[in-house]
């Protein structure tokens, strides 16, 4: 995907949260603008052993300053979706935003560790940018783009930079975000994973960086000042021509099971199994030297006075709903704060309408309201939230705290497809780390009536693979 740039011949920007004109520095990449952040990275690093207490970063149903979220399980088993806003991200005028979409037996456990590392990571990755342009010509994207003026070469060559920065932070940082999860000692990845969907918004410019089939899309005016959809990402389903090529090129097999003909899905050289539906995952390393990679798609955006906010969602959301009917639950909630809750409420009544014989899939949405404002305090709690309230379950999931001192519990399968036996008592998942009543059995998302599961089976050699 390219850079999507606007231009315009004016010098100065507008602030989305004031209205004041600020200089055009106010649109400078966190790490050129260290002086204006009242925090520095230092603070940061000191914070993130205390991750549950910040007050700018929520992960649980609530809001924050100028986003709310909302997550649902579905009737598949455990919730195996999490979200993140992160406000002041590095910077005062940043905020990162991120969906993941856990599958697999251990799915909702690598959703929530890469919740809760990528954004770091990606902090350390900008810091560490930041370091060894010290003491070089430093250039920031002063966000608009002036056409006609002489400066117009230097303007490309910092928006040049600008991109190249943030995509070597987010392709480092997805990296190592994997890298960790293939060494991790009590988290099997081995035929579980996580999608991911991640934006960075400071001043007007937005960055995002995604693997899988989770999705972000934009609401915005068009010249009338009606409400219009932009989709911000690519579904990067196997079945997309690059994608494809690349699996068939080593060896992974793409095709789609004759009664959902509709869902490609990558399978071994040597066994149908595992039937991923998805080109690109965290985790998943049974099928990583059969074409399915963890490096994500990368793309830049100007954001303009006519977008008024962003949604990103897991495919609980997309399987039921259009980009433009989202646009237009978002825009027409009663309250913003109450915006997610009520687009995944409409995704529930969705799913029962269209596949009423099919399991509902969990459903995840972050709203981003561009403009900085939310709702008051008693708006909000008239929907019947909590006001930014972090209920941090940390102490129940020891994998969420990675400094080698809690060992993760043992786990039994987590069976992400129930079928009628199972509802009727033979198999109970009763807790939020997912460990279940009944002994392992031979994992399938064939076992229930779903309309589509993002692992049919595991591998026949999952559970006496070689070391690697």
């Amino acid at each position: 995907m390219g850079c999507c740039v606007s231009t315009s011949s004016k010098s100065t920007c507008s602030s989305r949260s004031n209205g004041d004109m600020v200089s055009s520095s106010c649109l400078e990449i966190g790490f050129c603008g260290q002086k204006r952040a009242r925090r520095t990275f230092s603070d940061h690093v000191l914070s993130l052993h205390h991750l549950p207490s910040l007050p700018s970063r929520i992960f649980t149903n609530g809001k924050n300053r100028a986003s709310c979220i909302f997550t649902q399980q579905g009737r598949k088993g455990i919730n195996q979706d999490a979200m993140i806003v992160w406000e002041d991200f590095m910077a005062e005028d940043m905020v990162f935003c991120g969906v993941f979409d856990g599958h697999g037996p251990h799915g909702h456990l690598v959703a929530r560790k890469v919740r809760d590392a990528l954004p770091i990571k990606l902090l350390s990755f900008l810091h560490s940018g930041e370091s060894k342009r010290n003491g070089s010509r430093k250039a920031c994207f002063k966000g608009n783009v002036k056409p006609d003026s002489g400066d117009s070469d230097n303007d490309c060559s910092a928006e040049d930079k600008l991109n190249s920065a943030w995509r070597e932070a987010f392709m480092k940082a997805y990296k190592a975000m994997d890298k960790e999860l293939r060494s991790h000692p009590n988290l099997d990845c081995f035929c579980s994973g996580s999608t991911a969907v991640t934006i960075v918004k400071q001043g007007l410019n937005l960055f995002m960086g995604y693997i899988g089939d989770s999705r972000a899309i934009m609401g915005s005016k068009d010249s009338n000042d009606s409400m219009m959809a932009i989709q911000l990402t690519v579904d990067l389903k196997p079945d997309l021509p690059r994608e494809a090529e690349r699996i068939k090129r080593c060896k992974g097999r793409v095709f789609a099971l004759q009664d959902e003909p509709e869902v490609p899905r990558v399978w071994l050289p040597f066994d149908d199994a595992p039937g991923l539906a998805m080109a690109r995952a965290f985790g998943d390393f049974c099928l990583k030297e059969y074409g399915v990679i963890s490096i994500p798609e990368f793309s830049h955006r100007l954001l303009t006075e006519r977008d008024q906010f962003i949604v990103l969602a897991s495919d609980g959301v997309w399987d039921v709903l259009s980009n433009e009917e989202v646009v237009e639950i978002v825009s027409s909630a009663p309250t913003r704060s109450s915006a997610a809750r009520i687009l995944v409420d409409s995704a529930a009544r969705e799913w029962k309408l269209k596949y009423p014989t099919s399991k509902m899939d969990d459903c995840a949405v972050v709203c981003l309201f561009l403009d900085g404002k939310m709702d008051s305090e008693s708006d909000y709690d008239e929907q019947g939230f909590s006001s930014a309230t972090i209920q941090s379950n940390h102490s129940s999931n020891p994998i969420e705290s990675d400094d080698g001192q809690k060992s993760e519990p043992s786990l039994q399968r987590n069976f992400t497809v129930r079928s009628s036996e199972e509802n009727d008592g033979a198999i109970s998942v009763d807790k939020e780390d997912g460990t279940s009543s009944a002994d392992d059995q031979n994992w399938s998302g064939l076992e229930g009536v779903t309309r589509v599961n993002s692992l049919v089976q595991l591998p026949r050699f999952s559970e006496e693979r070689p070391n690697s």
